[in-house]
């Protein structure tokens, strides 16, 4: 596994992520669109059970979405997400002890996420959403940026590279700038390499050979691949059909010093992680 280069002590609110070992983080999607889960957990109790059942599996963290990102989505109107994260962040915080991420990238969800118990902002437009780098400033929270080219909308629509893995970490590099000049420490990041967005199959594939290259950049790597169409394509699998798969890359991903798993299949993730540990710590 690829040795950690940055402090291994991330401040989430009130709690603390140990970057020393990977963690799983659970996906729950308060959106009727999103790819895989879109619908299912849109009642409040259905989502804090759905939650409950994630820590229970192991989940550090709970990735709480109110707008899908999904190829081809569209933008989510900023209060109608908010009325659907602010309740089950509210929740999740009064009921569980479990580190909280909100996927948002509207600066009113991350202002009031962050009031309510939030402990990370996802955002997979890396803060480039107006006002949103001033409202993550403002959380005092650690961010996740993403490489991302355009939007969802259109951000499938012949994806081209010169150089893939230099672009991404060119892209997440002036990102990481931009938020430290605004007053966001260097070792509240967290850099995500953007698996499936604004990348073909072989993107991604090639992005995921090299990802020990974006380790120069200096923080802690979250990846994203549960059940993407990059699977699928592959392997030839619907949706449900991805988690062998999914496990594949969540091994590769943590032999290759990755820290944070953004996962629905939380429970098969942790064994996967829980095994990697105990053979590394084997005499």
């Amino acid at each position: 596994m690829t040795s950690t280069l940055y402090p291994t002590r991330l401040p989430c609110g009130n709690r603390v992520l140990d970057l020393s070992r990977p963690h799983v983080m659970g996906i729950l999607n308060i959106t009727p669109d999103s790819f895989s889960d879109g619908g299912r957990f849109a009642q409040r109790d259905l989502a804090l059970r759905h939650a409950q059942s994630m820590v229970a599996a192991g989940a550090t963290l709970i990735d709480v979405g109110g707008e899908s990102t999904r190829p081809g989505a569209r933008p989510v109107a900023p209060l109608e997400e908010l009325e659907r994260v602010a309740p089950i962040v509210e929740a999740i915080a009064r009921e569980l002890d479990v580190i909280i991420s909100v996927d948002t990238s509207t600066p009113a969800v991350m202002r009031e996420t962050a009031r309510l118990g939030a402990g990370l902002i996802n955002d997979v437009r890396s803060l480039q959403r107006e006002g949103a780098l001033d409202a993550a400033v403002a959380t005092g929270l650690p961010v996740c940026l993403m490489h991302m080219r355009g939007e969802p909308t259109n951000m499938q629509d012949d994806p081209h590279y010169d150089d893939l893995v230099g672009e991404v970490a060119s892209f997440l590099k002036a990102r990481m700038e931009a938020c430290v000049a605004a007053g966001i420490p260097v070792e509240n990041i967290v850099l995500d390499p953007g698996y499936g967005f604004a990348k073909t199959l072989d993107h991604n594939l090639s992005l995921f050979k090299h990802m020990p290259a974006l380790h120069a950049l200096g923080r802690p790597l979250l990846v994203g691949v549960s059940r993407k169409s990059m699977i699928g394509k592959v392997l030839d699998k619907p949706v449900d059909e991805r988690l062998y798969g999914a496990l594949a890359l969540a091994a590769m991903a943590v032999m290759q010093g990755a820290k944070i798993l953004r996962v629905h299949d939380v429970a098969e993730t942790v064994d996967v992680v829980r095994m990697i540990a105990a053979v590394e710590s084997a005499k």
